[in-house]
């Protein structure tokens, strides 16, 4: 969507005129793409706080609806990046910072996005399969129909998918290995523990270090279990928090560099119908590569 301001516009800032353009987008949503530096002023990504000039073109990865409710994200720009789209499944490059569940989450860009594709039912809803923290980007797959949120429940019951993460540690691993504990969640602090007991449950991450600098560590993890916060808190737990996790020791300021880079199913299962490519797989975010070169001097 483009907006050409006018007169009425002139020397008044950017996210005050897009909230009186835009009264039926979310406020946080709109902040949030400025963040982002999706939304553009003359091609050029533009700060909220820019003082438009009459005549200017201000484009907003938005897409107007011809229903006149409110626009939705358009998943056509890079707002989320589609990796893999079926009758079936709808694979996304989940960015950091945008959640899964709740008000102006991933999963409601998705219902706008899917609504139009797939037929009315009282006993489905798409969803996402599994899960993602918040801080956490990378590969996220959602359901497009039941038959597809079988097909994955049964390849996550099976064991049958390969995860693959990227995580910027605190300290030095110079060799690969294996995390094996026992966790337990604490639902009120909203927080995962080491712990005994039969209450906790089994938790095995393996990790390999692909770059090492001190104090950092850049590792590829492959957790064979699937435990809310299993890395976050396994990582802790052996003395290597991730870079500004504070909610895990960590004691630095700044964006956790956790990133869901692949999903693997072996050929055989993936030819299966509902079918799903072999290996997906999403780049990692501008911002991470960034922080792993000014680190390491190199690039991912």
């Amino acid at each position: 969507m483009t907006l050409t301001a006018a007169a009425d516009d002139d020397n008044r800032r950017l996210d005050r005129i897009l909230r009186k353009a835009l009264p039926d987008t979310p406020l946080s949503l709109i902040h949030r793409l400025l963040r982002q530096s999706r939304i553009l002023v003359d091609g050029k990504p533009a700060a909220a706080d820019l003082r438009i000039r009459s005549g200017q073109n201000i484009t907003v990865p938005l897409e107007k609806n011809t229903n006149n409710t409110a626009p939705t994200v358009s998943f056509v720009s890079s707002v989320v990046n589609i990796l893999f789209e079926s009758p079936d499944f709808l694979v996304l490059n989940k960015p950091a910072g945008l959640a899964v569940h709740g008000d102006d989450s991933l999963d409601t860009l998705v219902q706008a996005h899917l609504a139009p594709k797939i037929p009315p039912s009282l006993s489905f809803r798409p969803g996402p399969l599994h899960r993602l923290d918040k801080p956490t980007s990378g590969v996220i797959v959602f359901s497009a129909s039941l038959a597809g949120a079988r097909r994955f429940s049964a390849l996550l019951q099976s064991r049958s998918l390969t995860k693959g993460y990227l995580a910027l540690v605190e300290g030095v691993i110079e060799k690969e290995g294996l995390w094996e504990d026992r966790l337990i969640r604490d639902h009120e602090r909203q927080k995962t523990f080491t712990a005994e007991g039969e209450e906790a449950k089994p938790a095995r991450t393996r990790f390999k270090p692909l770059m090492v600098k001190p104090p950092y560590t850049l590792l590829q993890l492959e957790p064979d279990t699937g435990r809310t916060h299993q890395i976050r808190a396994q990582a802790a737990a052996h003395g290597h928090p991730l870079g500004c996790d504070r909610k895990y020791g960590s004691r630095q300021s700044g964006d956790l560099l956790l990133h869901a880079m692949f999903l693997e199913i072996p050929i055989e299962l993936a030819a299966a119908e509902p079918r799903l490519p072999p290996r997906l797989e999403a780049p990692p975010p501008e911002k991470f590569k960034a922080r792993v070169k000014e680190i390491f001097g190199k690039e991912i």
